[in-house]
């Protein structure tokens, strides 16, 4: 095995560590916040707060990147968001913590994230060869699904115990873990031609538009991918864990479980991925993942009322997702020339993410002041659609998934049919 893609798996696993910290201090301050005033529009905000600054910082990131140590920057990126773990840790034991801390640090944490996910995506592309490509995105995936799997049974838990600060805790003391491994094992070749011109930040932003608007698949591919989000934004980024809870009588376990069953998709997913004989047509597989993730998943999570239908439907959901992001990751190596992935990797993250804080506020919105008020009324289509996904609260958020799960699909469908895309596979 490759002495570097050797030290990747040891990195690897400390990333997971790290992630499973942060994760289960994100479902407790949802819980937290969400039961401050159950409100759904509560949780849309903080997903709000952490995805505008990073999309907007994206757009300029990418030539940052490029031109500067990608160890560093992650190093850098990593430190400032466990400081804001700290921050929180801190005003939790003082009894002074308030909501808008909380979005006041998911929106430092999304600005770092600008620069650590591009840097972090480099940084792959040159410890990992070309062969084990697909394999480390069935890894991430497996792991970031374990993470989901994990962290509302071990936050349920641990919270009873010890509450947040004990979660919190955990939480710092698998940054300094992860941290040391980066530190310490990674080698991150920085030799790269941009060395000798740096560029201007905006300069960078610019080369990478011109170099997508001359791949015409790849750009239509982000493009596409970008509406996806949007549509899988307006649900299950804020408004699965309301929903639930609604419709429930607020039982976090029935929530933890549903969570960790996504999770467990997820796992079945990237270890498929992993396996690295998934082979084929990269771009078919993102989109029939997608129309499956869309029309078994959120359907079937709408018209769902309790704990076993929640469940499928969070399996049928999570699976595709590992074969979503192998087949970008193969298209997107195999076309980008590495001098400039800093710059293309961020600008996609821009493109492909903008729509998301569209999507998690419009979700919330559309809950709590349209589809919720709507379900409790005689109107005709409303009595329709109580015959399909039930009274009560937390039945407009049920609609709300039976819309995205049609649209997602149509449009996932229709993506694929545009010859740019297909022609990808042709090209190469």
């Amino acid at each position: 095995m490759n002495s570097n893609f050797k030290r990747y798996i040891i990195f690897w696993i400390s990333q997971a560590l790290s992630q499973l910290g942060s994760s289960m201090t994100g479902f407790a301050l949802i819980l937290w916040a969400y039961t401050q005033n159950g409100s759904a529009m509560t949780v849309s905000l903080m997903s709000f707060f952490n995805y505008v600054p990073y999309i907007i910082v994206s757009l300029f990131a990418g030539a940052f990147v490029d031109n500067h140590s990608k160890k560093k920057i992650m190093l850098a990126s990593d430190s400032i968001a466990a400081v804001c773990s700290a921050v929180i840790f801190i005003l939790n034991v003082g009894c002074g913590l308030q909501i808008w801390h909380i979005y006041l640090v998911n929106f430092i944490i999304g600005f770092m994230n600008a620069f650590q996910g591009p840097a972090s995506s480099v940084a792959i592309g040159k410890i990992v060869p070309n062969d084990k490509l697909t394999q480390i995105s069935g890894m991430n995936s497996f792991s970031g699904n374990l993470v989901t799997v994990l962290s509302p049974i071990l936050a349920s838990s641990l919270f009873a115990l010890g509450g947040l600060k004990l979660i919190l805790s955990i939480d710092l003391l698998s940054f300094i873990f992860a941290f040391l491994v980066l530190f310490l094992i990674l080698k991150v070749p920085e030799d790269t031609p941009q060395k000798a011109e740096k560029k201007s930040m905006f300069s960078g932003c610019a080369e990478g538009f011109r170099y997508l608007r001359g791949n015409s698949g790849i750009f239509m591919i982000i493009i596409t991918m970008a509406l996806l989000n949007f549509f899988s934004r307006l649900t299950y980024e804020n408004i699965l864990s309301p929903m639930i809870l609604a419709r429930s009588g607020n039982n976090s376990f029935v929530l933890g479980i549903v969570n960790a069953v996504m999770g467990i998709g997820g796992i079945a997913g990237g270890i498929i991925v992993s396996t690295g004989k998934v082979k084929g047509n990269s771009a078919k597989m993102i989109y029939v993942s997608a129309f499956l993730s869309f029309l078994l998943g959120d359907i079937t999570m709408g018209a769902g009322r309790n704990l076993i239908f929640w469940s499928f439907a969070g399996l049928a959901a999570s699976l595709p997702i590992a074969f979503i992001n192998a087949g970008q990751t193969v298209i997107l190596y195999r076309y980008v020339p590495e001098e400039m992935q800093g710059r293309i990797f961020a600008v996609r993250n821009a493109l492909q993410f903008s729509t998301i804080p569209l999507g998690i506020l419009l979700g919330g919105i559309l809950a709590d002041y349209v589809f919720e008020p709507f379900m409790m009324t005689d109107n005709p289509v409303a009595i329709i659609l109580q015959k399909m996904v039930g009274t009560g609260a937390g039945s407009g958020m049920a609609v709300l998934f039976l819309c995205t799960g049609v649209l997602g699909a149509l449009f996932s469908f229709i993506s694929y049919r545009q010859k740019t895309i297909r022609n990808l596979e042709i090209e190469k």
